[in-house]
C-alpha cells in the first residue's frame, strides 16, 4: 500500500510538471537565452569569492539595512507589517538587476509584549513562482504563540520586483536566476544582521522550500554567526533542478542554442546541456562552508519527490556533517500542501539547537 501511495504522489509531480512545463499554458524558463554580460559578470563574482569563503570560513559581516515600516495590522497578540528597503548588494550587482527588483519588500509578524532578547525571528525565504506573502504567512503564522516572528521577504523578479516583461515565474534568461539567487542572499543575511544588532532578538533562522530552501542553505552557510537553517523539499543545486529534474521540460534549450549558434558557438542540444550544468554548478551548496552550528541545520525531504531525487538531499548532509534529514511521505506538490506541520516541527528543533544570543 505504502508503495503504491508512493509511486502516486510521484505521478502527481509528473502531472502537474507536464502541465506547467510540456504545455504552452506559459513560455519556458529563458527563453532570452544565457544573459550575456550579465552572466559573464556572475560567473566572474562567484570565482573571486568562493576562494574568499573556503579559505578559513571568514564570511565578511553583511551590510546593515534600515527597512521603512507600516503596519498592515494588529491584534492583542501579533503585530504584521510591512517594509522596503534598498537592496544592500554592491553597486555592480545592484547595476546588473532589473529596476523593478532593487527595491526589497518584507512581511514582517511579530508577537506583542514580548521582549525581543526572548523571542526568535526566522526569515522565509521563496520557492520557485511564490509571488506574495501569504503561504509564507499561513506556515509561520502559528508559531506567533511560541514566541516566534516570521519576516518574509519577497524575492527578486517576483511579485512586485518582477520585470515588466516577465511572465509569472518564467525568468528570461540564465543570468536572471543567478541574480535572483545572489540578491536573495545578500539580502537575507542583511536582514538577519538588522535583527541581530538593531532589535536585538535572541535567536535568528532562515527557512525556504524548494528554490527558497537553495537559498535559506547558503544564507545559514555564510551568516557570520549561528542561525537555524531549514531547507524544505530543496535539493543541493539548481542543477538537479533544470538538468535532471522535472523542469528541463520547461526550459528553452533550442533559444540557449540559437544565441550560442549566434556567437559562432555550434553545440549540439547535449552539449547546450552540459553548459548549463556548468553554469548551474555555481549554485551547489555542497561547494559552501559548513555552517557555524551544523545540529541547527535540518532538512526536510520528500520520499517520492518528483523534482527533487533522495540523492540530492543526501549529498548535502554528507557536506555538513551534524546537519538532520528528516523524511515525509509524499511528493514535491503533495507534500507542499500536507506538511506543513512538519515544517513548523523543524523550525521550532532547529531554534532549540541554537543558543541564546547573550551566550555567544
Amino acid at each position: 500500500m505504502a508503495t503504491r501511495l508512493g509511486t502516486l504522489h510521484y505521478v502527481i509531480d509528473h502531472i502537474y510538471g507536464a502541465l506547467m512545463h510540456r504545455t504552452r499554458i506559459s513560455p519556458p524558463f529563458f527563453s532570452r537565452g544565457w544573459g550575456g554580460p550579465k552572466l559573464e559578470l556572475l560567473e566572474r563574482m562567484a570565482k573571486q569569492l568562493f576562494p574568499m569563503y573556503l579559505e578559513g570560513h571568514n564570511c565578511p559581516p553583511p551590510p546593515l539595512v534600515r527597512p521603512v515600516w507600516r503596519t498592515v495590522w494588529e491584534t492583542k497578540t501579533a503585530r504584521l507589517r510591512e517594509g522596503v528597503f534598498q537592496t544592500p548588494c554592491d553597486d555592480e550587482l545592484t547595476a546588473a538587476l532589473p529596476p523593478e527588483s532593487r527595491t526589497a519588500r518584507v512581511a514582517w509578524l511579530v508577537p506583542k509584549d514580548v521582549p525581543p532578547q526572548k523571542m526568535s525571528c526566522v526569515v522565509h525565504l521563496a520557492g520557485t513562482g511564490d509571488h506574495t506573502y501569504d503561504r509564507r504567512l499561513r506556515l509561520g503564522g502559528p508559531l506567533v504563540k511560541q514566541n516566534i516572528a516570521t519576516m518574509v521577504l519577497e524575492s527578486p523578479f517576483y511579485g512586485r520586483r518582477r520585470p515588466f516583461l516577465q511572465r509569472g515565474a518564467r525568468l528570461l534568461c540564465v543570468s536572471d536566476l543567478l541574480l535572483l539567487g545572489r540578491a536573495t542572499i545578500e539580502e537575507s543575511r542583511s536582514l538577519i544582521h538588522w535583527l541581530d544588532v538593531e532589535e536585538g532578538f535572541g535567536k535568528m533562522g532562515v527557512c525556504g522550500l524548494s528554490m527558497g530552501g537553495v537559498h535559506a542553505s547558503m544564507v545559514g552557510s555564510l551568516h557570520p554567526t549561528p542561525v537555524a537553517t531549514l531547507p524544505f523539499l530543496s535539493p543541493h543545486s539548481a542543477v538537479v533542478a533544470f538538468c535532471e529534474g522535472i523542469l528541463k521540460y520547461g526550459t528553452a534549450w533550442e533559444a540557449l542554442r540559437e544565441e550560442l549558434a549566434a556567437q559562432k558557438i555550434t553545440m549540439t542540444l547535449d552539449e547546450v546541456r552540459e553548459r548549463m550544468r556548468t553554469v548551474l554548478s555555481l549554485t551547489d551548496v555542497t561547494r559552501f562552508p559548513v555552517p557555524k552550528n551544523p545540529e541547527a541545520v535540518i532538512f526536510v525531504a520528500a520520499t517520492d519527490d518528483g523534482y527533487i531525487p533522495k540523492h540530492s538531499v543526501l549529498e548535502l548532509q554528507k557536506a555538513w556533517p551534524g546537519s538532520e534529514v528528516r523524511w515525509v511521505r509524499g511528493g514535491h506538490v503533495s507534500s507542499f500542501i500536507l506538511h506543513n506541520d512538519e515544517f513548523r516541527k523543524a523550525i521550532v528543533d532547529g531554534l532549540d539547537r541554537v543558543d541564546w544570543k547573550e551566550s555567544w
